[in-house]
């Protein structure tokens, strides 16, 4: 049996980067989600290339009829590509008109081809400006250290906006590559208990802690061994933006690479000369040394 052919695409997770392929493309039934997930830059560059195949595309339906357009100077035929945008846009100045059946034929077909491309425009421009989006700030490493007598794994979130979150709700998932009985390698998710998994009101960070006990998959591993399983870590947050009555969601992927281990995150808090308490958002990825 032909193996699938399809395109193929880069499927970034922490530090592993994987090219998954085989898959055949979605065309125009993914349109939307192509859309909403590029960048603005491409997203503006395919709106105006797909505007001006529309525009040229009447144009060349215009010419084959050249008289059925009025007023457009005989040497210079390509007047009718100003005249198909100013329909499409439903500008309409005047100076340029249908004046045969089939003009007027064209440029019914086009006003209502322009009346959709700018519904749809509208409509996706919209939804990725309100889409909600979680300025989240994870911390660069994840932290194995000594924490009330214990050691515990440590990842630190700060919420960048400075806004209420509420009822926020993390989840921490470790992956490891498992060879099975058979002999086959498989990747493993397993979810990593926190210590606190809601946060009633998340305004400005947030440490989240997995005891290392003899319950965790982590008890007992040595770096090595994180290495040759491939160990990553996925930490997704999601909670509710106050301000605006939308969900949030934000992730972050790491590998054994960003594990340090006998180390504690650096105090974010301190005092101003007036006495207040400040927050150093400066310092968030600095570490300092356990004591002792």
């Amino acid at each position: 049996m032909k193996g699938i052919r399809g395109s193929s695409r880069l499927v970034h997770m922490g530090n592993r980067h994987i090219i998954a392929k085989g898959v055949t493309g979605f065309g125009l039934s993914d349109f939307y989600h192509r859309a909403m997930t590029g960048s603005w830059t491409g997203f503006f560059l395919a709106s105006a290339l797909v505007f001006a195949v529309f525009n040229a595309a009447f144009a060349g339906l215009y010419l084959v009829f050249p008289e059925s357009i009025a007023n457009v100077p005989p040497d210079r035929p390509w007047h009718v590509l100003f005249f198909s945008i100013e329909t499409l846009a439903t500008v309409g100045y005047g100076d340029m008109h249908p004046q045969s059946e089939w003009g007027h034929f064209i440029a019914s077909l086009e006003t209502f081809a322009g009346v959709v491309l700018t519904a749809i425009l509208t409509g996706l421009i919209f939804a990725r400006f309100s889409r909600p989006t979680a300025r989240l700030i994870f911390s660069k490493n994840i932290i194995i250290g000594a924490f009330e007598g214990s050691t515990y794994l440590m990842i630190r979130v700060a919420n960048a906006r400075a806004n209420f979150i509420s009822d926020a709700v993390a989840r921490l998932w470790m992956l490891e590559t498992i060879e099975t009985v058979e002999g086959r390698r498989f990747r493993r998710f397993l979810e990593l208990p926190l210590e606190r998994v809601e946060n009633p009101s998340f305004v400005l960070s947030w440490t989240i802690f997995h005891r290392i006990g003899p319950s965790s998959p982590l008890y007992g591993r040595t770096p090595a061994e994180m290495e040759a399983a491939e160990t990553g870590f996925i930490l997704s947050i999601a909670g509710t933006d106050e301000g605006i009555a939308q969900s949030l969601r934000a992730r972050r992927s790491y590998d054994w690479r960003n594990i340090v281990e006998g180390a504690q995150f650096a105090d974010l808090l301190e005092n101003d000369e007036e006495g207040r308490l400040v927050m150093d958002y400066g310092r968030f990825d600095e570490l300092e040394e356990e004591a002792g």
